[in-house]
């Protein structure tokens, strides 16, 4: 009788943590979800609240608050634990402090001889992905960030209301570090089937002018909520149950996610958001769109930011 069932340990319970756990019980994805906070407490009182609610839910599912020895039997290990982004603040001014927290982080999951998929939210999510993978000593393909999976949806979410089109029929990618230095690959964005270029052109109610506007918003996004709400956490802890999703169900589904690049679009040695086919085993393969010119050069320029800012932790 096969007893294996899966078990995801959360690291980290503040607002993305918790946003997360509790989509992960909405859709009943896994069998077991372990909470790991520095504040133990606050990882208790968190399993207490979701085993509450165990009663609606559309399947069972054992939650309990642990350490970092309920790390060894996991498949994914999830890490949304780390300093916030604060009103101001970029993503990578959080380098220096997240870096620091992750190395004790990833040796005490290391330690308990954890041996599956690191799932990286914490920004600036990119670099946190590469200190990940550089700490556990795991392959690549077991190390995946959040990447532009959250800038991918809103810029799906914008341009469905702007065409007046559902969401899910709105196909399109933000890629490059999750940040300022992102891109929206509209060369190849398309609204049921029809591209968002061709679109424009054809019609005068369309213009450029909106589409610029649109990715704006896309990718100011964070900043306008935190100085909203203090933080953001809904969208992005869905990203991470449909990344879980993808990995636990084996879908080789493909999202735009942190992936290690060995020559793909050009770049080397570098964490950066990318189509990339999600299963099983990690990342199955990088996905190489078809970039026009411009779009190349707003690559390699992001790719170049984050390899500057690694620098001085990474050398």
């Amino acid at each position: 009788m096969n007893n294996r069932v899966n078990r995801v340990a959360l690291i980290g319970t503040g607002f993305v943590g918790s946003s997360y756990a509790f989509a992960l019980l909405n859709q009943g994805i896994v069998e077991e979800l372990v909470l790991i906070d520095a504040n133990e407490e606050k990882a208790c009182g968190d399993a207490m609240d979701l085993n509450h609610g165990l009663a609606f839910a559309p399947s069972s599912m054992k939650i309990w608050s642990g350490t970092y020895e309920d790390c060894k039997d996991a498949d994914l290990v999830v890490i949304t634990a780390g300093a916030n982004q604060k009103p101001g603040e970029t993503r990578l001014d959080l380098v220096e402090k997240n870096a620091a927290i992750f190395k004790t982080i990833v040796t005490s999951v290391m330690e308990s001889g954890f041996d599956g998929i690191f799932l990286v939210a914490t920004n600036p999510v990119d670099i946190m992905t590469y200190a990940t993978w550089k700490y556990s000593g795991l392959p690549k393909e077991r190390v995946i960030g959040s990447g532009t999976i959250l800038d991918t949806a809103r810029l799906r979410f914008l341009t469905g209301q702007y065409f007046e089109i559902d969401t899910r029929n709105v196909h399109a990618y933000v890629i490059g570090e999750h940040g300022d230095t992102e891109l929206p690959v509209w060369s190849l964005a398309k609204v049921g089937g029809r591209s968002v270029c061709e679109l424009v052109e054809e019609n005068e109610q369309y213009k450029n002018e909106d589409l610029d506007d649109i990715f704006v918003n896309v990718r100011d996004a964070a900043y306008h909520i935190i100085n909203r709400k203090g933080a953001t956490y809904y969208g992005i802890a869905m990203g991470m149950v449909r990344l879980t999703k993808a990995v636990l169900n084996n879908e080789n589904s493909i999202l735009t996610v942190s992936a290690y690049l060995e020559g793909e679009y050009g770049q080397n040695d570098v964490y950066v958001g990318v189509p990339a086919v999600v299963n099983r085993n990690g990342l199955r393969e990088v996905i190489e769109i078809n970039l026009n010119e411009k779009e190349k050069e707003q690559f390699k320029h992001s790719a170049e930011v984050l390899k500057k800012t690694m620098a001085p932790i990474f050398g």
